[in-house]
């Protein structure tokens, strides 16, 4: 069972929890500072935002809920949850998210515009709720319509749990009128109801909030006011399923708690009905600018999740720092739980260089271009740091949040310059490249060494890292005769020449366990890849031979034309990983990031935790979808165009039903293959995961051209010729 605190488990609405003093009328509320406040899962189903750039709110939807919104920014999520609580007033409360019958699908191709469908498990009624934000405001709007199938008349309360500006534990609320609200020192959320709330109330999670004062009495206690603390804001809609089947809500975000409430009624006076069409139509308008896909797509559904693909991507921009495109709207496991140590919650909403360069070249082969420059200008002018790297990760404002070297995102962003022909970056070009010469590692190891490769989890010499540092050289040599720079040119291109025929000793071995031929491993500790040097891998795994530990990043080789698709050494490396990190789900092959990855689940299905102790093999890292579409491209660049549309095609079956595409699915480890959990179906990973998407648009194209649209004419020129 996942770790989930109050609000995401049905079974938490139970009897016990209410205090005695809940049967009192108004007044502030009791209970406080309320449950521990905690973030909803991150395997997402939903993710919205207005593709108007005045409208600086994103929505996410998970289970049968909303989950988290985002305001101001996609580095601050600012509300957990918004459900609903169906009861008779006299013999049951039953929350929408826990039904068994839970559909979710986009209303229209061209747009983000989602629409959930709950059925009651024992058919008493149904709820559909559709989600949109206003182009115009700040303001998330959920269309609902309730349905009684018994004839009778129900009661449907709508709860909204706020964890304002990314933390959920000093937060304070109100009633206001028909409305109610909820503050804290940066931000505010409000939210009403048209036709207009019948009672409302405010409380503390888990102690006093709408749905435990439900689960135990169904009714709702109108309390005025809660202090600082986990708040909740419930109110009781006027729609019965009877006589009344519809009601709007509105969660309008704003600075302070009138701007909210404001947002919300300005939208509310705008009505749904308009602000969804103009919602639809700036994301239709978004999808004519940048054409249609691509022939490589054969179906109606690959090509559904190709738009969506386009538009999620598109929508993980944040609205105030263009360029600054966040890894996933979602906290997975525990990066989720708002421990001390992990709150504010960071990690997945923030840039990384190295998925914002997949990110652009995916935007930029279907036809986005403009995103693709922004991502470069946000590189190179707002996170690069002085000495000239790039950050491991940042807020979307650009403030670094972790601060590990990672060679290959300093890297990568000199590629993407190249590649868009951005002569105009020189100069944090060749800050960034001098920083990857002059880089030593901690005992002074001498770049390409990095304090982290591309997993970041281990230091040492790593081949993906090192095909990002050559090519990243080869570019930047690119760049700097553009602008006349010729000693800074021949440096870079003997530094990346030098690196190639070290490569081998460092990365290759011709004595490991797991081919009596050459093969790339997934790293080495001290630059000798024939060396028994051990290490741990992390994540609760095990301690292993570093010969004995492949991963697939030696494609990278390939994909930026450092080595040929059939070199030798290429063609029996792709062997062993098949044989060590590849299995085949009734959706497709995928393959491991590395061997005995522990990134993921435990065996029960319980939520990846760092604090397990080494050896124990508690969690299991699953399997990555994108690694199927890095395979596609290698075969596509070996000429086999028909087993790279196959990669296509599987990679495009892992999406959820609404055509959000996950981090990682579920392997050939238990609890894989049990009721719950199918192989090749997506696990609680980050979802949606920007890179996924990016690598389906990319792979789709290259496919369609029959060739790697994104290998650097220049690298392959200076390695293998032209």
């Amino acid at each position: 069972m996942r770790k989930l605190i109050f609000g995401a488990l049905a079974g938490l609405l139970v009897t016990g929890l209410l205090p005695a003093t809940a049967a009192a009328q108004g007044g502030a509320a009791p209970g406080a500072p309320g449950a521990h406040p905690s973030w909803l899962p991150a395997n997402k189903t939903g993710f919205g935002t207005a593709r108007d750039r005045g409208s600086n709110v994103w929505f996410t939807l998970q289970g049968g809920q909303m989950s988290e919104v985002y305001y101001p920014d996609l580095s601050t999520p600012s509300v957990r949850s918004l459900n609903f609580v169906v009861t008779d007033g006299r013999s049951f409360a039953v929350t929408d998210y826990a039904a068994k019958s839970q559909q979710v699908r986009r209303t229209d191709d061209d747009s983000l515009t989602y629409e959930q469908t709950i059925t009651d498990d024992q058919h008493r009624w149904r709820l559909r709720k559709t989600y949109v934000t206003d182009p115009a405001a700040t303001t998330v709007l959920v269309d609902v319509d309730f349905q009684s199938l018994t004839g009778r008349p129900y009661q449907l309360y709508a709860v909204a749990d706020p964890d304002l500006t990314n933390d959920g534990s000093d937060d304070s609320a109100a009633r206001s009128g028909d409305a109610v609200t909820a503050q804290d020192a940066s931000n505010a959320a409000a939210l009403t109801a048209r036709p207009a709330f019948v009672k409302t109330s405010v409380g503390y999670a888990g102690a006093s909030d709408g749905n435990t004062q439900l689960a135990k009495t169904f009714k709702l206690a109108p309390y005025d006011s809660a202090a600082k603390g986990n708040v909740v804001l419930t109110g009781q809609t006027a729609a019965d399923g009877v006589r009344g089947r519809h009601v709007t809500l509105a969660l309008g975000m704003g600075a302070k708690a009138a701007d909210a409430l404001g947002n919300a009624q300005a939208s509310q006076r705008r009505g749904v009905r308009d602000i969804t069409r103009a919602y639809d139509r700036g994301w239709a308008q978004y999808l004519r600018g940048i054409g249609k896909p691509p022939s490589s797509l054969k179906t109606d559904a690959e090509r559904d999740l190709y738009q969506a693909s386009m538009l999620t991507l598109a929508a993980s921009e944040d609205k105030h720092h263009p360029g600054a495109f966040i890894a996933s709207p979602s906290m997975p496991w525990r990066f989720g739980n708002n421990d001390p140590e992990w709150s504010p919650s960071g990690t997945y909403h923030l840039v990384w260089p190295r998925d914002l360069y997949q990110i652009a070249t995916g935007l930029a082969a279907g036809g986005d271009k403009s995103a693709a420059n922004r991502a470069v200008t946000y590189m190179f002018g707002t996170q690069q740091q002085a000495d000239g790297h790039m950050p491991q990760n940042s807020r979307v404002d650009g403030v670094p949040y972790w601060t590990s070297i990672q060679l290959d995102e300093t890297a990568f962003p000199i590629v993407l310059a190249q590649q868009l022909g951005r002569t105009d970056l020189w100069p944090g070009v060749r800050k960034a490249a001098d920083f990857i010469l002059g880089y030593r590692g901690p005992n002074g190891q001498p770049s390409p060494y990095t304090q982290q490769e591309r997993w970041e989890e281990q230091d040492g010499w790593s081949p993906s890292t090192i095909a990002s540092v050559i090519a990243g050289l080869v570019c930047a040599a690119d760049l700097a005769q553009h602008n006349g720079a010729w000693a800074d040119a021949a440096r870079y291109l003997a530094a990346a020449d030098k690196m190639k025929a070290d490569l081998p000793k460092q990365t290759i071995t011709t004595n490991g366990p797991l081919s009596k031929d050459p093969y790339f491993v997934r790293l080495t500790k001290d630059a000798d890849a024939n060396a028994g040097t051990t290490y741990n891998l992390g994540n609760s795994s095990v301690t292993m031979d570093q010969r004995a530990v492949t991963d697939a990043g030696f494609l990278d080789l390939v994909r930026l034309g450092i080595y040929r698709a059939d070199d030798p050494v290429i063609l029996n490396s792709v062997r062993v990983t098949d044989s060590d990190i590849a299995f085949t789900t009734p959706t497709g092959q995928f393959w491991h990031r590395y061997t005995k990855d522990g990134y993921g689940e435990q065996a029960d299905g319980s939520p990846w935790d760092y604090t397990f102790p080494a050896e124990s093999r508690t969690t299991f890292g699953r399997l990555w979808p994108l690694l199927a579409g890095e395979r596609g491209e290698y075969e596509l660049a070996l000429g086999d165009r028909s087993s790279a549309a196959r990669r296509l095609r599987d990679l495009g079956r892992v999406s959820s039903s609404a055509e959000t595409m996950p981090e990682q699915v579920w392997d050939e480890n238990p609890p894989s293959g049990q009721t719950g959990f199918p192989a090749g179906t997506p696990n609680t990973s980050a979802t949606p995961l920007a890179w996924t998407h990016a690598q389906y648009v990319r792979l789709a194209w290259d496919v369609r051209a029959g060739s790697v649209l994104e290998m650097p004419r220049v690298v392959r020129c200076h390695f293998l010729g032209c």
